[in-house]
């Protein structure tokens, strides 16, 4: 164990800076300064109001803290985000004129209310005018979406943010999952694509809007070409076990690649503890040095639409069609989340560490059901409706997954999530200070 880990934690009076808990945790906290900051939000279309709600939450507890001008992109190492996600992830981290981050997370919110219905207009009901579209093309031309973002995000590239984001999509052409990400374009040049290519890229859901394709070129004029879906067919939930394996053991080279290429999101933040060893003097045994956050869109489980026996006897326009939703999107997708909402407690539980990681999803009740299940249906009641539950889910308790049947339950300590968040708020702005005072001594 290491000499820090050891330490008990420092109360307000020794240090200003210290992070005081009341006791929730189970270990002693590591000294701040210390720990890789993790933000990672869901896939989910329309739902991505519920995240942006519940961030708008958590920014503001870190103002009450650090003062008006504090914003997300100040306190996370790295931010991931697929399809909704990786636009709302953009937003958060994209510089503004004056160098600081396009959207406050409250605008989020009022941007989707004010977007969606132009993102996904609503289209004729009826079961033969859907199975129509389904057959001849995508649900949406994705013409107002495309040019809002490449209005929103100009000529600003993946290098440009002003925290490293990590963000999946699915290359149709190679078959390859291509993760984004602002690490990589350091060593990868012709991956420093357009901010805007690359939120089009992971936004593009099968059936629902079209595919993407671009091109980037180097200094030297060398060129590469993508042909982009959603990344929620790679990821859905950027925050996967192998990531947080590698972000924990990858950088010592104590694993082996087993041939599957490193997710972009344990290559950023293996450099950012390579780069930074005085700064992350991070230890095999130390076991609190990650502080992830992760934010679901919501997941229509509990509504039981479909069974074995129905299935069997499905065509391909059953797939693709069926009681208002596309089923084999849904199981694509939640299984990606799925796999991680099983795994990564059982991560943070060997580590000792489950206090550090915090999952927020939409899955404990049945208000996710109809309307509010889809991805596109755009109506005003619906979005703020959704905004309610991201509301309502911020009183509801902090809640891990069931390892056995996958829905989720309430945790061990006895914090509602709003409480949760702003616990991980003070811990994430006494890293902060810290950081900051670390520069100012160098």
């Amino acid at each position: 164990m290491s000499q820090d880990s050891q330490t008990p934690s420092r109360t307000m009076a020794e240090d200003p800076t210290a992070d005081t808990t009341d006791g929730i945790d189970s270990n002693p906290a590591p000294a701040p300064g210390k720990m890789v900051t993790v933000l990672s939000i869901d896939g989910g279309g329309v739902r991505g109001l519920i995240p942006a709600t519940i961030l708008a939450f958590l920014e503001s507890k870190l103002q009450e803290l650090d003062g008006p001008d504090a914003r997300i992109a100040d306190y996370f190492d790295v931010i991931a985000g697929t399809s909704t996600g990786g636009l709302v992830t953009t937003m958060l981290t994209a510089p503004n004129n004056d160098g600081r981050p396009l959207f406050a997370a409250k605008d989020i919110i009022q941007f989707f209310l004010d977007n969606s219905p132009k993102f996904f207009p609503q289209k004729k009901a009826g079961i033969v005018w859907n199975l129509f579209d389904a057959a001849t093309g995508p649900k949406y031309d994705g013409k107002y979406l495309h040019s809002k973002i490449q209005e929103l995000l100009g000529d600003t590239k993946l290098s440009q943010t002003l925290t490293n984001i990590v963000i999946p999509t699915f290359d149709i052409k190679l078959l390859q999952p291509i993760i984004f990400s602002t690490f990589e374009t350091k060593h990868t040049p012709l991956k420093d694509a357009l901010l805007s290519d690359i939120c089009i890229g992971t936004s593009a859901a099968p059936t629902y809007l079209p595919g993407h394709y671009f091109q980037t070129e180097d200094h030297q004029g060398g060129t590469r070409e993508f042909n982009l879906v959603d990344g929620g067919v790679a990821a859905n939930n950027p925050v996967r076990l192998k990531n947080l394996h590698d972000m924990i053991l990858g950088w010592m080279e104590l694993t082996q690649n087993d041939g599957q290429t490193l997710t972009a999101m344990s290559q950023v933040t293996k450099e950012i503890l390579m780069e930074n060893a005085d700064f992350f003097p991070i230890q095999p045994a130390d076991n609190g040095r990650f502080l992830v956050i992760s934010l679901g869109t919501g997941s229509n489980k509990q509504e039981g639409k479909f069974s074995a026996q129905e299935s069997a006897k499905w065509g391909l326009l059953e797939w693709l069609y069926n009681k208002g939703s596309t089923p084999i999107i849904d199981i694509f997708f939640q299984a990606s989340a799925d796999m991680v909402d099983i795994h990564l407690p059982v991560l943070f539980r060997a580590l000792h560490s489950e206090e550090h990681y915090l999952r927020i999803q939409l899955e404990q009740d049945d208000t996710l059901v109809g309307d509010a299940a889809s991805v596109d249906i755009s109506t005003r009641e619906n979005l703020e409706k959704l905004v309610e539950m991201g509301n309502e889910l911020l009183k509801k308790p902090a809640s891990r997954a069931n390892l056995e049947n996958g829905t989720f339950e309430p945790c061990d300590a006895e914090e509602t999530n709003e409480e949760a968040l702003s616990r991980f708020a003070r811990r994430l702005s006494s890293e902060r200070k810290l950081r900051n005072s670390f520069k100012l001594r160098r």
